[in-house]
Protein backbone atom coordinates (compact mmCIF):
# COMPACT_ATOMS: atom_id res chain seq x y z
CA UNK A 1 0.00 0.00 0.00
CA UNK A 2 1.28 3.14 -0.81
CA UNK A 3 -1.54 5.45 0.78
CA UNK A 4 -1.71 7.46 -2.00
CA UNK A 5 -5.58 9.27 -2.33
CA UNK A 6 -6.85 11.08 -5.51
CA UNK A 7 -8.57 14.20 -4.53
CA UNK A 8 -11.04 15.18 -7.82
CA UNK A 9 -12.67 18.60 -7.71
CA UNK A 10 -11.42 19.95 -4.35
CA UNK A 11 -14.12 21.68 -2.66
CA UNK A 12 -15.52 22.57 1.18
CA UNK A 13 -16.67 20.16 3.01
CA UNK A 14 -20.56 19.54 2.91
CA UNK A 15 -20.77 21.75 -0.86
CA UNK A 16 -22.97 20.10 -3.26
CA UNK A 17 -21.77 16.38 -2.12
CA UNK A 18 -23.86 14.52 -4.69
CA UNK A 19 -22.53 13.30 -7.79
CA UNK A 20 -25.11 15.23 -9.77
CA UNK A 21 -24.43 18.70 -7.79
CA UNK A 22 -20.91 18.00 -8.14
CA UNK A 23 -20.86 18.01 -12.21
CA UNK A 24 -22.39 21.99 -11.59
CA UNK A 25 -18.61 23.10 -10.28
CA UNK A 26 -17.66 22.89 -14.16
CA UNK A 27 -19.26 24.34 -16.93
CA UNK A 28 -18.48 23.03 -20.77
CA UNK A 29 -15.52 21.33 -21.11
CA UNK A 30 -13.92 21.39 -18.10
CA UNK A 31 -14.43 25.17 -17.27
CA UNK A 32 -14.85 25.96 -14.09
CA UNK A 33 -16.96 29.05 -12.92
CA UNK A 34 -15.02 32.68 -13.53
CA UNK A 35 -12.55 31.07 -16.06
CA UNK A 36 -12.32 33.60 -19.07
CA UNK A 37 -13.28 31.29 -21.51
CA UNK A 38 -12.84 28.49 -23.95
CA UNK A 39 -12.01 24.96 -23.09
CA UNK A 40 -9.43 24.22 -20.14
CA UNK A 41 -8.28 21.08 -19.13
CA UNK A 42 -7.82 20.26 -15.73
CA UNK A 43 -4.40 20.18 -14.15
CA UNK A 44 -3.68 17.02 -12.01
CA UNK A 45 0.00 17.25 -10.08
CA UNK A 46 0.97 15.23 -7.05
CA UNK A 47 2.01 15.81 -3.49
CA UNK A 48 3.65 13.16 -0.95
CA UNK A 49 5.57 13.07 1.97
CA UNK A 50 5.81 10.52 5.04
CA UNK A 51 2.61 9.96 7.32
CA UNK A 52 4.03 7.83 9.40
CA UNK A 53 4.14 7.12 13.28
CA UNK A 54 7.37 5.60 14.05
CA UNK A 55 9.80 6.81 16.40
CA UNK A 56 12.54 6.47 14.13
CA UNK A 57 10.30 8.41 10.66
CA UNK A 58 9.35 11.91 10.04
CA UNK A 59 5.73 12.40 9.70
CA UNK A 60 5.27 15.52 7.32
CA UNK A 61 1.75 14.51 6.95
CA UNK A 62 1.11 18.57 6.71
CA UNK A 63 2.33 19.19 3.16
CA UNK A 64 0.02 16.59 1.65
CA UNK A 65 -3.10 18.01 3.84
CA UNK A 66 -1.67 22.16 2.97
CA UNK A 67 -1.89 20.61 -1.16
CA UNK A 68 -6.01 19.32 -0.78
CA UNK A 69 -6.26 23.07 1.12
CA UNK A 70 -4.64 25.07 -1.47
CA UNK A 71 -6.78 22.77 -4.18
CA UNK A 72 -10.14 23.73 -2.44
CA UNK A 73 -9.34 27.03 -2.19
CA UNK A 74 -7.93 27.99 -5.64
CA UNK A 75 -10.84 25.92 -7.30
CA UNK A 76 -13.48 27.77 -5.57
CA UNK A 77 -11.94 30.80 -7.17
CA UNK A 78 -12.25 29.50 -10.13
CA UNK A 79 -8.87 27.36 -10.86
CA UNK A 80 -5.70 28.37 -11.96
CA UNK A 81 -6.28 30.25 -15.13
CA UNK A 82 -9.66 28.55 -15.45
CA UNK A 83 -7.69 24.75 -15.54
CA UNK A 84 -9.35 22.69 -12.48
CA UNK A 85 -6.83 21.83 -9.76
CA UNK A 86 -6.48 18.25 -9.13
CA UNK A 87 -5.10 16.74 -6.55
CA UNK A 88 -3.64 13.57 -5.76
CA UNK A 89 -1.59 12.48 -2.26
CA UNK A 90 0.83 9.77 -1.87
CA UNK A 91 2.05 8.58 1.61
CA UNK A 92 6.09 8.31 0.82
CA UNK A 93 6.58 6.39 4.18
CA UNK A 94 9.83 7.43 4.90
CA UNK A 95 11.43 5.35 2.91
CA UNK A 96 13.43 4.48 -0.60
CA UNK A 97 10.55 1.90 -1.65
CA UNK A 98 8.11 4.36 -0.71
CA UNK A 99 9.29 7.44 -2.66
CA UNK A 100 9.84 5.59 -5.90
CA UNK A 101 6.45 3.74 -5.52
CA UNK A 102 5.03 7.16 -5.53
CA UNK A 103 6.84 8.48 -8.20
CA UNK A 104 5.68 5.57 -10.43
CA UNK A 105 2.67 6.60 -9.52
CA UNK A 106 2.79 9.75 -10.39
CA UNK A 107 4.06 8.86 -13.99
CA UNK A 108 1.36 6.35 -14.21
CA UNK A 109 -1.13 9.20 -13.64
CA UNK A 110 0.68 11.35 -15.89
CA UNK A 111 0.81 14.49 -13.76
CA UNK A 112 1.66 17.64 -15.01
CA UNK A 113 4.69 17.98 -11.69
CA UNK A 114 5.16 16.90 -8.62
CA UNK A 115 4.88 19.47 -6.31
CA UNK A 116 5.35 20.76 -2.46
CA UNK A 117 6.66 17.49 -1.38
CA UNK A 118 9.12 15.84 0.68
CA UNK A 119 11.34 12.73 0.73
CA UNK A 120 14.90 12.12 2.29
CA UNK A 121 15.20 9.57 -0.83
CA UNK A 122 15.90 11.83 -3.83
CA UNK A 123 17.51 9.36 -6.14
CA UNK A 124 14.46 6.30 -5.50
CA UNK A 125 12.21 9.40 -6.45
CA UNK A 126 14.01 11.41 -9.09
CA UNK A 127 15.02 8.37 -11.56
CA UNK A 128 11.14 7.59 -12.58
CA UNK A 129 10.52 11.15 -12.34
CA UNK A 130 13.12 11.88 -15.13
CA UNK A 131 11.96 9.12 -16.94
CA UNK A 132 8.72 10.29 -17.26
CA UNK A 133 9.94 13.73 -17.96
CA UNK A 134 8.18 14.93 -15.14
CA UNK A 135 9.37 18.01 -13.30
CA UNK A 136 9.74 18.29 -9.14
CA UNK A 137 8.50 21.53 -7.88
CA UNK A 138 9.33 23.19 -4.42
CA UNK A 139 10.50 19.79 -2.82
CA UNK A 140 11.38 20.37 0.86
CA UNK A 141 15.26 20.08 0.35
CA UNK A 142 16.05 17.05 2.69
CA UNK A 143 17.50 15.23 -0.25
CA UNK A 144 20.87 16.70 -1.83
CA UNK A 145 19.70 14.99 -5.00
CA UNK A 146 17.18 17.78 -5.46
CA UNK A 147 19.91 20.13 -6.02
CA UNK A 148 21.72 18.39 -8.95
CA UNK A 149 18.71 16.95 -11.25
CA UNK A 150 17.39 18.70 -14.24
CA UNK A 151 13.86 17.93 -13.46
CA UNK A 152 14.18 19.52 -10.28
CA UNK A 153 12.95 23.39 -9.22
CA UNK A 154 13.70 23.85 -5.41
CA UNK A 155 12.19 26.87 -3.83
CA UNK A 156 14.91 27.31 -1.24
CA UNK A 157 18.82 26.27 -1.00
CA UNK A 158 18.21 23.08 1.41
CA UNK A 159 20.43 22.11 4.89
CA UNK A 160 23.55 23.88 2.25
CA UNK A 161 22.04 27.01 3.18
CA UNK A 162 20.93 27.25 6.15
CA UNK A 163 24.41 25.69 7.27
CA UNK A 164 26.33 28.66 5.58
CA UNK A 165 23.47 31.33 7.01
CA UNK A 166 23.94 29.88 10.57
CA UNK A 167 27.58 30.19 10.31
CA UNK A 168 27.02 33.84 9.40
CA UNK A 169 24.87 34.31 12.32
CA UNK A 170 26.83 33.27 14.85
CA UNK A 171 29.55 34.43 13.47
CA UNK A 172 28.30 38.12 14.53
CA UNK A 173 27.61 36.22 18.15
CA UNK A 174 30.09 33.97 19.20
CA UNK A 175 33.45 34.08 19.65
CA UNK A 176 33.58 30.25 19.49
CA UNK A 177 31.45 27.46 17.63
CA UNK A 178 30.72 24.04 19.02
CA UNK A 179 28.77 21.98 16.26
CA UNK A 180 26.92 18.81 16.68
CA UNK A 181 25.88 17.44 13.59
CA UNK A 182 24.87 13.71 12.65
CA UNK A 183 27.51 10.85 11.62
CA UNK A 184 26.60 10.56 7.99
CA UNK A 185 27.67 11.91 4.54
CA UNK A 186 25.24 14.55 4.95
CA UNK A 187 26.58 15.60 8.51
CA UNK A 188 29.81 15.83 6.72
CA UNK A 189 29.52 18.41 4.64
CA UNK A 190 28.21 20.57 7.50
CA UNK A 191 31.25 21.52 8.99
CA UNK A 192 33.08 23.12 5.75
CA UNK A 193 29.50 25.16 5.32
CA UNK A 194 29.72 26.49 8.57
CA UNK A 195 33.05 27.12 8.87
CA UNK A 196 33.21 29.37 5.67
CA UNK A 197 30.79 31.19 7.20
CA UNK A 198 32.94 31.49 10.10
CA UNK A 199 36.51 32.23 8.56
CA UNK A 200 35.12 34.84 6.75
CA UNK A 201 34.00 36.83 9.56
CA UNK A 202 37.36 36.18 11.24
CA UNK A 203 36.24 33.71 13.56
CA UNK A 204 38.10 30.24 13.87
CA UNK A 205 36.53 26.79 12.49
CA UNK A 206 33.66 25.00 14.12
CA UNK A 207 34.74 22.54 17.22
CA UNK A 208 33.10 19.97 15.20
CA UNK A 209 31.20 16.66 17.20
CA UNK A 210 29.40 13.79 15.43
CA UNK A 211 26.77 11.73 16.92
CA UNK A 212 23.94 9.54 16.03
CA UNK A 213 21.09 10.63 14.42
CA UNK A 214 18.59 8.53 16.36
CA UNK A 215 19.81 8.60 20.31
CA UNK A 216 18.29 8.16 23.43
CA UNK A 217 20.47 10.38 25.36
CA UNK A 218 23.49 12.68 23.80
CA UNK A 219 25.15 13.46 27.67
CA UNK A 220 28.72 13.12 25.91
CA UNK A 221 28.33 14.94 23.24
CA UNK A 222 26.54 17.72 25.01
CA UNK A 223 29.39 17.70 27.59
CA UNK A 224 31.80 18.17 24.69
CA UNK A 225 30.18 21.06 23.16
CA UNK A 226 29.58 22.67 26.14
CA UNK A 227 33.54 21.97 26.84
CA UNK A 228 34.69 22.91 23.76
CA UNK A 229 32.20 26.24 23.43
CA UNK A 230 33.94 27.59 26.45
CA UNK A 231 31.05 30.19 26.84
CA UNK A 232 30.42 30.74 23.11
CA UNK A 233 28.11 29.39 21.11
CA UNK A 234 26.64 25.37 20.83
CA UNK A 235 24.84 24.67 17.27
CA UNK A 236 22.60 21.47 16.89
CA UNK A 237 21.67 20.40 13.71
CA UNK A 238 20.31 16.64 14.03
CA UNK A 239 16.96 16.76 12.46
CA UNK A 240 14.37 15.11 15.22
CA UNK A 241 17.82 14.16 17.21
CA UNK A 242 17.67 17.71 17.98
CA UNK A 243 15.40 17.97 20.85
CA UNK A 244 17.03 14.84 22.61
CA UNK A 245 20.61 16.56 22.25
CA UNK A 246 19.39 19.87 24.07
CA UNK A 247 17.65 17.75 26.58
CA UNK A 248 20.36 16.33 27.49
CA UNK A 249 22.58 19.64 27.10
CA UNK A 250 20.26 21.66 29.36
CA UNK A 251 21.04 19.14 32.63
CA UNK A 252 25.04 20.47 32.36
CA UNK A 253 25.17 23.25 34.69
CA UNK A 254 27.75 26.31 32.11
CA UNK A 255 30.44 26.41 34.55
CA UNK A 256 32.84 29.31 32.60
CA UNK A 257 30.18 32.18 31.16
CA UNK A 258 26.22 31.29 29.53
CA UNK A 259 26.47 29.68 26.60
CA UNK A 260 24.56 30.78 23.69
CA UNK A 261 22.34 27.62 21.57
CA UNK A 262 21.78 27.31 17.81
CA UNK A 263 20.43 25.37 15.15
CA UNK A 264 18.19 25.89 11.95
CA UNK A 265 14.71 25.54 11.46
CA UNK A 266 13.67 21.84 10.95
CA UNK A 267 15.61 20.63 13.50
CA UNK A 268 14.16 23.75 15.76
CA UNK A 269 10.52 25.55 15.33
CA UNK A 270 7.87 27.12 16.84
CA UNK A 271 6.13 23.72 17.50
CA UNK A 272 9.47 22.65 19.73
CA UNK A 273 9.40 26.07 21.61
CA UNK A 274 5.79 25.28 22.45
CA UNK A 275 6.14 22.01 23.47
CA UNK A 276 9.13 22.47 25.75
CA UNK A 277 7.38 25.83 27.57
CA UNK A 278 7.06 28.63 25.17
CA UNK A 279 8.54 31.69 26.53
CA UNK A 280 9.69 29.39 29.71
CA UNK A 281 11.49 26.78 26.85
CA UNK A 282 15.15 26.39 27.03
CA UNK A 283 15.27 27.78 23.72
CA UNK A 284 14.31 31.31 25.21
CA UNK A 285 17.20 33.61 23.13
CA UNK A 286 18.41 30.53 20.72
CA UNK A 287 19.55 31.50 17.46
CA UNK A 288 17.64 30.39 14.52
CA UNK A 289 18.68 30.17 10.80
CA UNK A 290 15.57 29.67 8.44
CA UNK A 291 14.83 29.74 4.72
CA UNK A 292 11.80 31.95 5.04
CA UNK A 293 10.04 34.84 7.11
CA UNK A 294 9.12 34.22 10.83
CA UNK A 295 5.75 32.30 11.03
CA UNK A 296 4.27 35.24 12.48
CA UNK A 297 5.26 37.59 9.47
CA UNK A 298 2.34 39.43 7.95
CA UNK A 299 3.48 37.80 4.40
CA UNK A 300 1.88 34.61 5.85
CA UNK A 301 -1.55 36.52 6.13
CA UNK A 302 -2.96 35.05 3.04
CA UNK A 303 -1.64 31.23 4.05
CA UNK A 304 -3.36 31.56 7.19
CA UNK A 305 -6.45 33.03 5.77
CA UNK A 306 -6.90 29.65 3.50
CA UNK A 307 -6.17 27.64 6.20
CA UNK A 308 -8.58 28.70 8.34
CA UNK A 309 -10.74 28.93 5.72
CA UNK A 310 -10.16 25.83 3.58
CA UNK A 311 -8.72 23.08 6.09
CA UNK A 312 -11.75 22.76 8.35
CA UNK A 313 -10.16 22.17 11.25
CA UNK A 314 -7.44 19.88 9.76
CA UNK A 315 -4.86 19.91 12.67
CA UNK A 316 -2.30 18.03 10.34
CA UNK A 317 -2.27 21.71 8.91
CA UNK A 318 0.34 23.92 11.50
CA UNK A 319 1.14 27.16 9.44
CA UNK A 320 4.16 27.43 11.71
CA UNK A 321 5.47 24.29 10.31
CA UNK A 322 8.61 24.94 7.75
CA UNK A 323 6.88 22.06 5.57
CA UNK A 324 3.45 23.94 4.94
CA UNK A 325 5.41 26.36 4.12
CA UNK A 326 7.15 25.04 1.18
CA UNK A 327 4.05 23.36 0.14
CA UNK A 328 2.19 27.02 -0.77
CA UNK A 329 5.28 28.74 -2.07
CA UNK A 330 5.47 25.31 -4.21
CA UNK A 331 1.79 25.86 -5.28
CA UNK A 332 2.42 29.55 -5.59
CA UNK A 333 5.33 28.88 -8.14
CA UNK A 334 2.58 25.96 -10.06
CA UNK A 335 0.15 28.90 -10.23
CA UNK A 336 2.30 31.27 -12.21
CA UNK A 337 3.46 28.52 -14.45
CA UNK A 338 0.49 27.73 -15.39
CA UNK A 339 -0.94 31.68 -15.85
CA UNK A 340 2.43 31.98 -18.14
CA UNK A 341 1.83 28.72 -20.59
CA UNK A 342 -1.95 30.22 -20.88
CA UNK A 343 -2.81 26.99 -22.89
CA UNK A 344 -5.81 24.89 -22.72
CA UNK A 345 -3.76 22.08 -21.67
CA UNK A 346 -1.28 21.83 -19.08
CA UNK A 347 1.77 18.75 -19.76
CA UNK A 348 4.81 17.96 -17.80
CA UNK A 349 6.99 18.87 -20.83
CA UNK A 350 5.22 22.35 -21.16
CA UNK A 351 5.72 23.48 -17.71
CA UNK A 352 9.12 22.10 -17.70
CA UNK A 353 9.53 24.46 -20.57
CA UNK A 354 8.06 27.18 -19.43
CA UNK A 355 10.23 27.11 -16.22
CA UNK A 356 13.17 26.60 -18.13
CA UNK A 357 12.39 29.53 -20.22
CA UNK A 358 12.61 32.16 -17.28
CA UNK A 359 8.90 32.30 -15.37
CA UNK A 360 9.62 34.57 -12.67
CA UNK A 361 7.52 34.08 -9.61
CA UNK A 362 6.27 36.34 -7.25
CA UNK A 363 6.08 34.89 -4.08
CA UNK A 364 4.66 37.78 -2.45
CA UNK A 365 8.02 38.17 -0.14
CA UNK A 366 8.24 34.86 0.89
CA UNK A 367 10.94 34.38 -1.07
CA UNK A 368 13.30 36.47 -3.43
CA UNK A 369 11.76 36.54 -7.13
CA UNK A 370 12.28 32.99 -8.01
CA UNK A 371 13.26 32.21 -11.76
CA UNK A 372 15.25 28.81 -13.24
CA UNK A 373 17.30 29.48 -15.90
CA UNK A 374 20.42 28.40 -16.20
CA UNK A 375 22.10 31.43 -15.21
CA UNK A 376 20.19 32.00 -11.69
CA UNK A 377 21.45 28.83 -10.26
CA UNK A 378 24.51 28.52 -8.08
CA UNK A 379 26.23 26.65 -10.44
CA UNK A 380 28.31 23.72 -8.59
CA UNK A 381 28.63 20.43 -9.00
CA UNK A 382 26.63 19.89 -5.18
CA UNK A 383 24.77 22.55 -5.61
CA UNK A 384 23.72 23.12 -9.40
CA UNK A 385 19.78 23.80 -9.14
CA UNK A 386 20.08 26.17 -6.13
CA UNK A 387 18.50 29.54 -7.41
CA UNK A 388 17.45 30.72 -4.07
CA UNK A 389 20.43 31.35 -1.77
CA UNK A 390 19.13 33.14 0.80
CA UNK A 391 18.41 33.01 4.16
CA UNK A 392 16.38 34.65 7.38
CA UNK A 393 18.12 35.35 10.76
CA UNK A 394 15.55 34.28 13.40
CA UNK A 395 15.44 33.88 17.29
CA UNK A 396 13.31 32.85 19.84
CA UNK A 397 12.14 35.93 22.27
CA UNK A 398 9.43 35.73 24.92
CA UNK A 399 8.62 31.84 23.71
CA UNK A 400 8.16 33.22 19.53
CA UNK A 401 10.42 32.81 17.08
CA UNK A 402 10.92 36.52 15.67
CA UNK A 403 12.92 38.19 12.99
CA UNK A 404 16.65 38.80 14.51
CA UNK A 405 17.45 40.66 11.01
CA UNK A 406 14.91 41.98 8.86
CA UNK A 407 16.39 41.25 5.31
CA UNK A 408 16.87 38.35 3.67
CA UNK A 409 20.98 37.09 4.18
CA UNK A 410 22.16 35.69 0.81
CA UNK A 411 24.94 33.29 1.15
CA UNK A 412 25.28 32.22 -2.12
CA UNK A 413 29.39 32.90 -2.27
CA UNK A 414 29.44 30.39 0.50
CA UNK A 415 28.04 27.90 -1.14
CA UNK A 416 30.63 28.29 -3.77
CA UNK A 417 33.54 29.09 -1.88
CA UNK A 418 32.75 26.29 0.53
CA UNK A 419 32.76 24.10 -2.17
CA UNK A 420 35.74 25.09 -4.26
CA UNK A 421 37.51 24.87 -1.23
CA UNK A 422 36.85 20.87 -0.30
Amino acid sequence: MTGWRRLISPRPYGFLTSVAAGALLTSGCGVLPGASGGSREPVTVMTWAPDTTGADTVNMAGMPAMARTYARWINEKGGIDGHELRVLTCNEQDTATGASKCARRAADEDVAAVVGSYSRHGRAFLAPLEAAGIPYIGGYGASADEFTSYLSYPVNGGQPTLLAGNGEQLAASCERVSLVRPDTLVGDTMPGLLDTSLSRSGRPASYDISAAEESTSYESEAAKALTQADGGCVTAVLGKGTETFFDSFRRLEPEDGEVRISSVLGSVGQGLVNRSGGPDSPFEGALVTGWYPASGDTRWNEMREVITEYAFGDDRIDPEDTGVQTTWIAYTVLKAVVEAMDRPDVTAGGVSVSLNRGTEVDTGGLTPVLRWRFEDMVGTASYGRIVNGRVTFQVVRKGRLVAEKKDFVDVTETLVNARTSG
